[in-house]
């Protein structure tokens, strides 16, 4: 694999993983109907590294919010330690909570996950998939803007956020649309709907990339690939922090109304070169 290669992958990966397009719906449109393969697509070790480095993207644009869980855990432990808790639970501790909560939803994937898989062969399913994902963007500027915050968002909030994450598993659904959509659906304010989106994300990101760990194993890491490995990882993370900043502009302006005609476009695209095909 090439730096230059590692480079645009890695840029993929950053751009695609934060803004609301489906990074899994193009790539199975590249493979399936352009018959495009890239080199380093089909390396684990590396497609973990991307991953991670887009992880890194989060933490650095999410860095408040997650210093202060951080510390919220180790007050929570000190609380349980001395036998009590705060009549009124702080907002960064309610916060962990509920990413504990809207994580759940995607364990309902994993009996299914071979199933999920098989659809990014399915270009028809892609397509379609594209058009909803354009559906829910179009809503979602159309909604009443929410005020819920950490401190009033509730259980059955997270849990229906959830469901659009694990819903999102499948190629053409978008994870960061289907969350941040989910949020103002269920009345979140946009910021705090695009905040706990990326927050919830960090759980799903580590939990996929420990099912690719004994895959990782198995194949071994080549030494020799280490300087594109992080160029890749550079260039995801990146991408990956003006992605999420971008989504942030567009969603304090209520305007995902450009993502959901590309969506569309590139559904009826998909749709038309299946059937073509």
């Amino acid at each position: 694999m090439s730096l230059f290669n590692a480079l645009i992958l890695g840029i993929i990966q950053g751009v695609a993983e934060f803004l609301p397009i489906s990074s899994s719906g193009h790539l199975s449109i590249a493979q399936n109907l352009l018959g495009l393969g890239v080199e380093g697509t089909d390396d684990v070790f590396f497609d973990v590294l991307l991953h991670l480095g887009t992880l890194a993207a989060v933490f650095v644009a999410c860095w408040s919010d997650i210093k202060e869980m951080v510390l919220e855990f180790f007050r929570t432990i000190e609380d349980i330690r001395r036998g009590g808790m705060p009549k009124t639970i702080p907002p960064a501790r309610r916060l962990i909570l509920l990413i504990i909560i809207g994580t759940l939803p995607l364990f309902l994937v994993l009996p299914i996950q071979d199933v999920v898989e098989g659809l990014y062969s399915n270009t028809y399913f892609v397509g379609a998939a594209l058009l909803v994902t354009g559906a829910l963007l179009f809503a979602c500027d159309r909604i009443r803007k929410g005020r819920k915050n950490e401190s009033s968002t509730t259980v059955g909030d997270v849990l229906i956020i959830g469901v659009g994450q694990a819903i999102a598993t499948c190629p053409g659904i978008s994870r960061s649309g289907m969350t941040i959509s989910a949020g103002c659906f269920c009345g979140l304010d946009r910021r705090f709907a695009v905040r706990f989106a990326f927050l919830l994300s960090i759980p799903a990101v580590l939990g996929a990339n420990v099912l690719h760990i004994t895959d990782v194993i198995s194949e071994g890491v080549d030494p020799t690939l280490i300087p594109a490995y992080l160029v890749g990882v550079a260039a995801a993370a990146i991408s990956g922090y003006l992605s999420i900043r971008l989504v942030r502009m567009v969603a304090d302006k209520g305007k995902f109304g450009a993502f959901s005609y590309y969506c569309w476009a590139m559904g009826i695209l998909t749709l038309v070169l299946t059937a073509l095909k």
